[in-house]
């Protein structure tokens, strides 16, 4: 009994792990089917709780403390058992099956997350499990069934198709320009924070950089934890992001995002979304996301030619 009286509230618990994960006490909260205000009193009840500051809370981001970073870990593993579990026992139950996808959040929710509908329609039996995180999930070993990552491909130990190309381009809020000199080379970003996400291999501004013949030594520069992040800093007029255009196409239409350089585009065919799979033979069930997959990014492209 003290064993269990030593926890604190897992509701708490709960929160802390969703908005943790996602850096955002809204998308917690929207994962949760609760208002961003339960989860930040969640959250200050756990650091009651236990005594410790978990995030740093600035105006429009948060960021976990090193306290908070080191029980993140822990909670999450956690979770992931429990989410595992649930979903085990759910499936053995009503004989459902559940293919696991590894995924960036970005990727999870401004281009995959609208497409799911139509797969879901057409495979009812057929549970995903999407599994957002920075770090790359075990294909090669079934830790997932399949991952989705950005990048060049040629990762070791599995299989890479590509599935889109990804464009590259500065992008920002047209108020950051109001009261600056318009960018007119792609040495002019220099006076301006550029916003970057994490990544185990940093490329994209390298590459952006390399082509245009732009020096980022000593450039200020602001590192976020993901991408959506990103686009979130770069809305709001905090500095210059790498726009990709697959996850921003609807910031670019809407005017949210400008390309102050729209002749500075790095289209680097080796750049962009793969698909990763095991070298074994997949399952009937993720042979049917995998398909599904193929044909929604092959509509993409179709939509570039129009």
């Amino acid at each position: 009994m003290r064993a269990l009286q030593s926890l604190p509230p897992l509701i708490s618990l709960n929160a802390f792990e969703a908005a943790a994960r996602r850096l955002s006490f809204r998308l917690a909260a929207q994962e949760l089917c609760v208002t961003p205000s339960a989860i930040s009193q969640r959250i200050q009840n756990l650091e009651s709780n236990l005594g410790v500051l978990l995030f740093h809370r600035r105006t429009r981001s948060i960021a976990l403390t090193s306290e908070g970073q080191a029980l993140y870990e822990k909670v999450h593993d956690a979770f992931e058992l429990l989410r595992t579990a649930t979903a085990q026992a759910r499936a053995y139950a009503s004989q459902r099956s559940t293919v696991t996808i590894a995924l960036l959040a970005s990727f999870a929710s401004r281009w995959l997350a609208p497409r799911l509908p139509s797969f879901q329609s057409a495979h009812p039996a057929i549970d995903l499990h999407l599994r957002p995180d920075i770090s790359l999930a075990d294909v090669a070993g079934g830790e997932v069934d399949m991952a989705i990552r950005y990048g060049r491909g040629a990762w070791p130990s599995v299989r890479s198709l590509q599935l889109m190309k990804e464009r590259l381009s500065v992008v920002c809020a047209p108020a950051l320009l109001e009261k600056a000199t318009a960018l007119r080379s792609p040495e002019d970003i220099l006076g301006f924070p550029l916003l970057t996400s994490h990544t185990q291999q940093p490329f994209e501004w390298q590459a952006w950089a390399e082509h245009f013949n732009v020096d980022l030594h000593g450039i200020r520069t602001m590192h976020l934890h993901d991408y959506n992040i990103v686009v979130e800093a770069a809305l709001a007029g905090q500095g210059i992001a790498m726009g990709r255009h697959r996850l921003i196409a609807r910031h670019l239409r809407s005017g949210a995002l400008i390309q102050p350089l729209p002749h500075a585009v790095l289209d680097d065919p080796t750049i962009g979304w793969w698909l990763v799979l095991p070298h074994e033979a997949l399952r009937h069930e993720a042979r049917a996301f995998r398909d599904w997959l193929v044909e929604m990014a092959r509509v993409d492209l179709l939509g570039d030619m129009h």
